[in-house]
């Protein structure tokens, strides 16, 4: 019998949540296939068998939070096996033989494999329902026979999301009928009152990822003394190096010319020249960091996550947009790992993409700047005394720790950002 165990995940992190199984019971596996999918607090990690053999015990269900070496499922090894071949020719008399005779070592192995509540007998015979660990540990916490609950499976298996919808359909009619025996009341209802009524509401889990998120960020504001700057940007001249360059560089380098190659070279020239925004506190020290990993946010279908691109300084402009399109197809894929999003110095947010025009963004800790992009949006700028020009504009933020860095610093390098961005064939010249 060999056990399926949490491994170890990461220095940082000692448990998850089972996302979902893969495999279910009385499933063959084969060394190698994934069995289930864990959620952690940065990303999620798919456990595979070491061994081949029958998925015999789920110890774990949908949603329950396990620990590193924890053991959460049971496989009965067989070492060699393979998946069920097709049956030999002599096999086939065996096959053939009164199916009264196979029905009872049949039922024996659904039995034991899955066992499950026993639904009513219908004459000699036991019906048996198969559902799911967390199916099984929503109804006995909620006191539901598994018999009762209605399922839409095909194959007739009850998931937790059966259970919790019986639960509430049976909560909606206790609710009706206790409406009905209340005698008629001329007094009005109280505000509390009314907001328990049944109005259509939706309660959804937040995922394990979601929540570290609004851990750290409140983590971030209660700790940091934060605060942000603003300046903003003619990006009439990085427009115009785009639209002149951007098909040849697409031809030399299979990779599209993007406003964040530009941003991540300002903002890396800019740290070189204000080394405090590119540190973090420890205890009572400061610690500034030589090297320059600029974590980029991304958006993901589970909530914003910071991957980084290393070593920026050394990387050419297509060097970074490669790096950003790999990082963000693997966000987006719910491919990324571990060692994607560790380690950033500092942090680029760009909320323009969704049409943000101006923002505050919150550090990424324990970094001490943040910058903000945000929409480029044409507006009236007074070129002299006498002229105004319509101009492609765009707002930048700076978040900083005003424990380590001050207004001055934080100030000084926002405008170092704002002039190499209008002047970018500057950031060729920077080292």
């Amino acid at each position: 019998m060999g056990e399926i165990k949490v491994p170890e995940l990461a220095e940082s992190i000692s448990e998850g949540t089972v996302a979902q199984w893969l495999k279910q019971v009385g499933d063959f596996v084969e060394k190698g296939d994934y069995i289930v999918e864990l959620e952690t607090d940065k990303v999620n990690v798919e456990i595979t068998a070491e061994d081949s053999g029958v998925l015999t015990e789920l110890l774990a269900g949908e949603g329950d939070t396990v620990q590193v070496g924890e053991t959460i499922a049971r496989l009965e090894a067989k070492k060699g096996a393979s998946a069920p071949a097709a049956p030999k020719a002599e096999e086939k008399q065996a096959e053939e033989a009164p199916k009264q005779e196979a029905a009872p070592a049949q039922q024996k192995t659904v039995e034991e494999v899955a066992p499950a509540a026993e639904a009513p007998q219908q004459g000699n015979q036991k019906q048996w329902l198969i559902a799911s660990p967390a199916a099984r540990k929503a109804a006995r916490e909620r006191g539901i026979k598994l018999d009762q609950v209605p399922t839409t499976d095909p194959l007739g298996r009850v998931r937790k999301h059966d259970i919790d919808s019986y639960a509430d359909q049976k909560s909606n009619e206790q609710k009706q009928q206790a409406q009905a025996s209340k005698p008629a009341n001329p007094v009005s209802p109280s505000p509390a009152a009314s907001e328990n009524s049944d109005k259509p509401v939706e309660r959804e889990r937040m995922s394990r990822r979601r929540q570290t998120i609004a851990k750290r960020l409140v983590e971030v504001q209660q700790t940091a003394a934060m605060l942000t700057t603003f300046n903003e940007v003619d990006m009439t001249a990085v427009m115009a190096l785009r639209k002149r360059r951007k098909d040849k560089f697409f031809e030399q380098h299979d990779v599209r010319l993007g406003f964040m190659s530009f941003f991540t070279k300002a903002v890396v020239a800019a740290l070189k020249k204000y080394p405090l925004l590119n540190a973090e506190i420890q205890g009572n020290e400061l610690l500034i960091k030589k090297f320059y990993d600029i974590g980029i946010a991304v958006s993901a279908p589970d909530g914003l996550v910071v991957p980084v691109v290393r070593d920026a300084d050394r990387k050419t402009f297509a060097g970074i947009e490669g790096s950003i399109v790999d990082l963000a197809k693997k966000a987006r894929d719910n491919k990324l790992a571990l060692k994607d999003l560790q380690g950033g110095t500092f942090t680029i947010t760009n909320g323009g993409v969704f049409g943000s025009l101006m923002s505050t963004p919150i550090l990424n800790g324990p970094q001490v700047g943040i910058l903000g992009m945000h929409k480029v949006q044409l507006r009236p700028v007074a070129i002299d005394e006498e002229r105004i020009e319509n101009r492609p504009m765009m707002y930048i933020a700076l978040s900083y720790d005003h424990r380590i860095v001050d207004g001055k610093e934080a100030v000084s390098f926002l405008a170092t950002v704002k002039e190499l961005l209008e002047d970018p064939e500057s950031l060729l010249l920077e080292g």
